[in-house]
């Protein structure tokens, strides 16, 4: 399998078939092969009955006992894809799924190629509003300052990794919320993996779960949880 497309949902069946549609559409047309991975993250609503709807050859359906986090369900796909390469992908699509060829392209160089909203402004097409825009600037400088120096934006939902990269950092990480993000990347740096950070388009989707208050506070303390949860790995 040449790529694995892992893509995590908590009550999103009002949007998810029609990423779903593009996805499918996308993989058909590409000259390599292509799975998708959909891990369903104990939804309320009918999420699971409209993916359902698309299992079938290339398309798989993952299901959590229960809602556990985003970053459970990202470990739980990128450890049960079969892909040497792997990408996960908000739900919402805010990144178009073509970016994939982009990723795909500096994996051939790197272990982890993840997108970024902040390197180019002219790649963000639709933008939050002010204030996510800057809690969002605010968070990435206690994240250089904690955790990964140098990268700009951790928390773009779209990220790939070669097979051998993604087993060993999610076999590894502990963050099941929102800030599973730094983690991987922690995680990635201290064992040596190389990280690629390129600019991707991005379409700010209105309709976003996430709260910016109570998430941001998540986020927050499990950024400050990141080195003492990973203070085994090699320096």
């Amino acid at each position: 399998m040449d790529l694995s497309l892992i893509i995590p949902a908590y009550n999103e069946s009002d949007r998810i078939g029609a990423s779903l549609e593009k996805s499918l559409d996308w993989a058909a047309g590409q000259p390599f092969d292509v799975e998708i991975l959909v891990v369903d993250d104990g939804s309320r609503d009918a999420t699971v009955d409209v993916v359902r709807g698309y299992v079938g050859d290339g398309l798989r359906l993952l299901a959590q006992p229960r809602n556990m986090g985003k970053g459970a369900a990202v470990r739980r796909g990128m450890l049960e894809a079969r892909g040497r390469n792997r990408i996960f992908t908000d739900a919402d699509f805010s990144t178009p799924i073509t970016e994939s060829v982009r990723v795909l392209a500096e994996l051939e160089r790197f272990d982890v190629v993840i997108g970024s909203r902040a390197l180019d402004a002219s790649f963000i097409k639709e933008h939050q509003p002010w204030y996510r825009e800057s809690m969002g600037k605010a968070f990435n400088l206690l994240v250089q300052a904690v955790a990964v120096p140098g990268i700009h934006d951790t928390q773009c939902g779209f990220k790939g990794f070669r097979a051998e990269a993604a087993e060993a950092i999610f076999s590894r990480t502990k963050i099941d919320g929102f800030g599973f993000d730094v983690e991987v990347l922690y995680i990635a740096r201290r064992l040596g993996f190389s990280i690629k950070e390129i600019p991707v388009e991005w379409y700010n989707d209105p309709r976003s779960t996430l709260n910016p208050v109570s998430d941001s506070l998540k986020m927050f303390r499990e950024l400050l949880m990141v080195r003492w949860l990973q203070r085994g790995l090699p320096t």
